[in-house]
C-alpha cells in the first residue's frame, strides 16, 4: 500500500475517541519508542474484530502503553475481562491512565513480568489473543497461548512482516529470520487456519480449529 492509498484509507476510517487520541499524545511525549503503539488504523481493525467476535475473555501479550488493549476491549460484555501482560513495570502508570480515561479499568487486569511465566498461571480459556511482545519469543508465546485459546477462538500476531524484511528475505536481520520461521510455523500448523494481512507492519490472523 503506497502512502496516498494509506492516507485515503485512514481518512475513510472511523476516527478514534478522545481518550485514544490523548493516549497517543501521551505515548509520544513519554516513551522513547512511540512507533511501537498500534495507532489509529490498526487500532480500528482490532476494535472491529473485538466487536464482531464479542469475546468474553481476551489475552494480550505485550501491552506497551495500552492503546491496543483499549481497542481489544471494545467488544467485551460488562462482565468480560481482558488480561494484558507487560514486561516493563515502568509503563504501568500510563496504561492505567489510559484505561481510566476509556472507563474500562474494571474490565482489564494488568500483569507485569515475563510472559512465559505469567501465561501458564492464567486460568481458563480465551476467545481472543493478541501477540505483540518480543518478536524473538513469538514461537514460544504462540505455543503457550494456543493451549489457552478455545477451539474456534482467534490469535492475532503483530509485526509479522517486519518492515517488509520478512517478505524481502533479508538474511542480515535476525528478527526478520525469526518472524519468517514463525510465519512458516503457523502456516503449516494443522491445528489452525490463518490469514496474513499486509496491514501496517503485518498482522497474522489465526483461528484455532482443533
Amino acid at each position: 500500500m503506497n502512502d496516498k492509498t494509506f492516507e485515503y484509507c485512514l481518512a475513510h476510517t472511523t476516527a478514534p475517541g478522545d481518550f485514544l487520541n490523548a493516549l497517543e499524545r501521551e505515548t509520544y511525549l513519554r516513551t522513547l519508542s512511540p512507533h511501537m503503539m498500534s495507532g489509529p488504523y490498526q487500532g480500528a481493525l482490532l476494535r472491529m474484530i473485538s466487536l464482531m467476535l464479542q469475546p468474553k475473555r481476551v489475552l494480550e501479550v505485550g501491552t506497551f502503553t495500552g492503546y491496543a488493549a483499549i481497542c481489544l476491549a471494545a467488544g467485551l460484555p460488562e462482565d468480560g475481562q481482558l488480561h494484558t501482560i507487560e514486561a516493563d513495570d515502568e509503563l504501568v502508570w500510563i496504561i492505567q491512565k489510559g484505561l481510566k480515561l476509556a472507563q474500562i479499568e474494571h474490565k482489564v487486569t494488568i500483569h507485569t513480568g515475563e510472559a512465559t511465566q505469567i501465561i501458564p498461571s492464567l486460568e481458563g480459556d480465551f476467545d481472543l489473543v493478541f501477540l505483540d511482545a518480543g518478536k524473538l519469543d513469538y514461537a514460544v508465546h504462540y505455543e503457550m497461548v494456543l493451549q489457552k485459546t478455545r477451539t474456534g477462538g482467534f490469535i492475532l500476531a503483530d509485526n509479522v512482516l517486519w518492515d517488509g524484511k520478512v517478505a524481502g528475505f533479508d538474511q542480515k536481520d535476525q528478527t526478520a529470520l525469526v518472524l519468517r520461521a514463525f510465519n512458516d510455523l503457523v502456516h503449516t500448523d494443522s491445528r489452525v487456519e490463518n490469514l496474513l494481512l499486509p496491514l501496517r507492519d503485518g498482522l497474522m490472523l489465526i483461528r484455532k480449529i482443533v
